[in-house]
């Protein structure tokens, strides 16, 4: 079956001028243009515009959308992504409706709000160094490196960093668990969307760098233990898939 503009903007709960956006930038194009000149959209570019419509919900910006579905990588993997990231905004969400309901009953009853808990469920700069205390503690311990105190903490930038990065992990750790060969294309999609976007981050990072980064998570017992606990062999998965980009970049 095939949809019009006007139909499937109906459909999505998205305007026409949205749909029309999206193709001038090349981000949803329609599967033919009729006789009379009509877009039309298939099923194929529904469940596209179904992800991007995901990604949009997580603040993520349209450039960044386009080069995360480039290579039309495989659905299931982007939906399962795209629900860890979902389902973190979720309990974030309760955590703020929770604060809500507890400033509605302190107020109604005219007592002081503890001062801590009035701004729980806000992403702050103290919740970002509680976060990475325990590695900023190995690194200063290791390697003499306090990732906090030599690191300005843009609390916003580290939420879009975060979610960029969970995005990443969890394709990569998907790729491995279905099979997919190290050197598979929608492999080496996934790493340089992410190179791309610690670039856009400004990490100025290659695909050397990444492979020598990917080493040194391998090498490392801390960052191997956080890798491995989110899937077995994804350490040293992700290390190969990247040596590998890297030697094809020389």
């Amino acid at each position: 079956m095939l949809y019009t503009v006007k139909e499937i903007s109906e459909l999505a709960k998205v305007t026409v001028k949205t749909m029309h956006h999206y193709h001038r930038i090349g981000l949803l194009l329609p599967c033919c243009i009729s006789d009379a000149g009509y877009r039309l959209y298939g099923e194929k570019e529904l469940e596209r515009l179904q992800q991007i419509l995901f990604y949009r919900e997580l603040d993520f910006p349209l450039k960044e959308i386009k080069k995360l579905l480039a290579g039309e990588p495989e659905r299931l993997s982007i939906l399962s992504c795209q629900k860890q990231l979902l389902h973190s905004r979720i309990l974030r969400m309760e955590r703020l409706v929770q604060t809500i309901d507890e400033s509605i009953r302190c107020t109604t009853e005219g007592v002081m709000m503890d001062q801590k808990a009035m701004f729980n469920g806000f992403e702050s700069e103290e919740k970002w160094k509680e976060a990475l205390s325990e590695q900023s503690k190995y690194l200063k311990e290791k390697y003499n490196y306090d990732l906090i105190e030599d690191n300005l903490i843009d609390v916003a930038a580290m939420n879009q960093s975060a979610q960029e990065a969970m995005h990443f992990m969890a394709g990569m750790a998907h790729a491995l668990k279905e099979g997919v060969k190290f050197d598979d294309q929608e492999v080496q999609n996934l790493i340089e969307s992410h190179i791309y976007s610690l670039n856009n981050q400004g990490h100025a990072t290659t695909a050397t760098s990444f492979a020598a980064q990917t080493r040194f998570f391998l090498q490392d017992e801390f960052h191997r233990n956080m890798l491995e606990a989110q899937q077995t062999g994804l350490s040293y998965y992700l290390y190969v898939a990247a040596e590998d980009l890297a030697t094809k970049k020389i």
